[in-house]
């Protein structure tokens, strides 16, 4: 594409996958903001209303499944949770090359499809930490029918996990936040070809523009490395 042309723009994610993201990011911050003020001593001293705090964390924590669970009606939605949930061989080459960003002749040099291994694994990592917050917030919250060492062991793990999701929540906006192609994907759901070239170049060829007919998605997931018979 040439300089002076104009940008063309492809359909990333749905308004209702844009919707799921931004209620889900939403309950994620306030359940970690809340937790932070709870549990952090630096923090808890400037909280007045620690009851109000701690009820606002437990029902956060208790919907953050949820937009997830109602997106499921969303086709887009689960067609993305299937390319989520499946690593092709180009997924472990781009986790094992320093160069998985590089870029020749407009096009990054690994077929990467619509995610990356990098958004997979946030991604894996997301769902399970939730499901265990879950678990033990249910524990802590309700424990009466638990005994010493289930009460002992959720508040163990669920205060731990918090720190590992803060990190990985952390590293998630500074990605995002440094990356402009992807954060216009994911706040107006349209990103430049040019960009999906470079940083999605298998899911830019099967991608489809605003106005036209949707298309199969190609063979993405079956794609094996560079020189494999």
């Amino acid at each position: 594409m040439r300089r002076h042309d104009p940008p063309v723009w492809l359909v990333r994610f749905t308004r209702a996958e844009r919707a799921i993201h931004h209620v889900t990011a939403l309950l994620m911050i306030a359940c970690l903001l809340t937790a932070a003020l709870l549990y952090l001593p630096m923090l808890s001293t400037l909280v007045g209303r620690r009851e109000m705090v701690r009820t606002v964390h437990v029902w956060c924590g208790f919907a953050l499944p949820m937009p997830i669970v109602l997106g499921l009606v969303s086709r887009a939605f689960r067609a993305d949770l299937g390319r989520l949930n499946r690593f092709a061989p180009h997924d472990w080459e781009w986790l094992k090359r320093s160069d998985r960003r590089a870029v020749r002749d407009g096009r990054g040099v690994l077929p990467v499809g619509k995610f990356n291994a990098g958004q997979k694994l946030n991604a894996a990592f997301t769902a399970g930490a939730i499901l265990v917050m879950l678990g033990t917030g249910e524990i802590m919250t309700f424990p009466g029918p638990w005994g010493d060492r289930w009460r002992t062991g959720a508040t163990f793990v669920h205060d731990w996990l918090f720190l590992a999701v803060l990190v990985v929540t952390a590293g998630h906006l500074w990605e995002a936040l440094r990356d402009r192609g992807a954060l216009t994907g994911m706040l107006t759901g349209r990103v430049d070809r040019d960009w999906a070239a470079r940083h999605h170049a298998a899911w830019a060829d099967t991608a489809r523009a605003p106005g036209r007919r949707p298309e199969e998605a190609g063979p993405e997931f079956a794609k094996r490395r560079p020189g494999m018979p």
